[in-house]
């Protein structure tokens, strides 16, 4: 039965990682206009090399660890769905 949903739970799991990555918010705060609430993760390292505020900089880095196990947990879902979709099948 937990491998049946396995796969939901990767998501709900790279759903809240996703949730907890709001780097549209933490550039508007040090007033950094951006035109979209998905930045890439390429803007937010360049940010993060180049900015002087150390706790500014721990944000960001903490926002790229976040968008790193968000597309993590998305990949370690596609097996998953697959072997959950095999073994289900394979039940009747």
């Amino acid at each position: 039965m937990v491998l049946l949903l396995s796969p939901l739970f990767l998501f709900i799991t790279a759903v809240e990682f996703r949730l907890l990555e709001n780097s549209a918010y933490l550039f508007l705060q040090k007033e950094i206009i951006v035109s979209s609430s998905y930045v890439s993760i390429n803007i937010l390292r360049e940010q993060a090399r180049n900015t002087t505020d150390p706790e500014f900089r721990k944000k960001l880095e903490k926002l790229i660890l976040y968008r790193k196990l968000h597309k993590l947990f998305l990949w370690l879902m596609v097996p998953a769905f697959c072997i959950s979709l095999f073994t289900y099948s394979s039940l009747f």
